[in-house]
């Protein structure tokens, strides 16, 4: 035998020789001191009854849930006597007042016609059965005017109803087919230098020598007509004055705008001092502001004894300002006189409609509305 003692090595596990055991850490002891509890609880619940059956365990009652805090209340005041008489009781309501019934809407009452003194024996301008055919159209048909002197004479239509093509065979702009026409006694084609020195004449479809500058469109006019060059010059002044041109006299009238070359091409009409003026859509692209301008200058003109006839779409502007209308349509006269015996009551745009039938609905464009997409 060997005296040596018995120590264990770091073999021992390969010799046999018995392990020392670990200790667990504190959350696997923990585990497992939870295990045998488990064990307890689950053979409680299976514990025999006396007859051999199995009895379930009790299962606890369910918790009532707490009933909800009601919110503290601060004690109020209490009232004193002062406060109560103090609170003054509310006052009673006004009763409502009933509505005014509406109106029922009226037609807009026509304004005041212009009422001139006129000699209706005087006549500065006199068209008798006019006439005028272009192929198988007839554009004219007989047309009778009677313009007395001093007159502002307002001619209104729809489109294609013959005004342009009747004051274009009274300027002798158009011969006509038929019929007579004659300026204070002169006979525009029997006597076309006569009666031309008489008229100032703004057409339709405007085409002047826009090359020229103002001034000196306005020199050609005047020259044209007879006048010597000092008193062109004073009229043009004057009329640029008039008209609002008196910085653009320098300028090519082809750099004018629309309503310029109007007022330039308006003075050159008015620069012999005519006795007829035949004015054709003379407020055409003109501003509101310088077309009261042009109406002023024509109204001082027709004051001082100068007659107007003039065409044009606004029936407003037409029985504002002229004293007498005629109604062109289809190249015949249904209604001419003084504004109040046209229009006959009403307003000179319904007296309009009534002749020319010209109110259309507008039915058969539902497509209009839907969508291209």
């Amino acid at each position: 035998m060997s005296s040596e003692p018995d120590t264990p090595d770091a073999g021992g596990a390969r010799s046999g020789a018995p392990r020392t055991p670990r200790r667990a850490p504190a959350k696997t002891a923990a585990k497992s001191a939870a295990r045998p509890a488990a064990s307890a609880a689950s053979a409680a619940a299976s514990i025999e009854s006396p007859d051999g059956e199995p009895t379930p365990a009790r299962t606890p009652a369910p918790k009532r849930p707490a009933s909800p805090r009601k919110p503290a209340q601060r004690p109020s005041a209490p009232r004193t006597a002062a406060a109560k008489e103090a609170k003054e009781p509310a006052a009673p309501r006004t009763p409502r007042t009933p509505r005014t019934p509406a109106r029922p809407r009226t037609a807009p009452a026509p304004p005041p016609s212009v009422v001139r003194d006129l000699d209706p024996d005087d006549i500065v301008l006199e068209i008798s059965g006019l006439l005028k055919r272009f192929g198988s159209t007839t554009a004219v048909a007989g047309i009778d005017l009677r313009v007395p002197r001093g007159s502002f004479y307002g001619i209104v239509g729809p489109n294609g109803a013959g005004k342009t093509t009747t004051l274009s065979m009274a300027t002798g702009l158009l011969r006509p087919d038929g019929g007579s026409i004659s300026v204070l006694g002169h006979d525009v084609w029997r006597d076309p230098a006569g009666a031309k020195r008489l008229i100032g004449v703004l057409p339709d479809r405007l085409r002047l020598f826009d090359r020229l500058t103002g001034r000196q469109l306005l020199h050609y006019a005047g020259t044209l007509r007879g006048l010597d060059a000092t008193a062109v010059a004073q009229r043009s002044d004057d009329l640029a004055a008039a008209f609002g041109l008196g910085d653009a006299l320098g300028r090519l009238v082809s750099d004018y705008s629309a309503g310029m070359t109007k007022k330039i091409a308006l003075a050159s009409a008015m620069i012999h001092s005519p006795r007829l003026l035949v004015l054709d859509e003379p407020f055409e692209s003109v501003d509101p502001v310088s077309a009261q301008n042009v109406v002023e200058i024509l109204e001082r003109y027709v004051a001082a004894g100068g007659t107007v006839v003039l065409s044009s779409h606004s029936m407003d502007m037409i029985q504002r300002v002229c004293d007498r209308v005629a109604i062109i349509v289809e190249g015949a006269v249904p209604a001419q006189g003084t504004v109040d015996e046209v229009r006959e009551g009403g307003t000179l745009e319904q007296r309009f409609l009534s002749l020319t039938g010209e109110h259309r609905n507008a039915e058969g464009l539902e497509w209009l509305l839907s969508s291209s997409d």
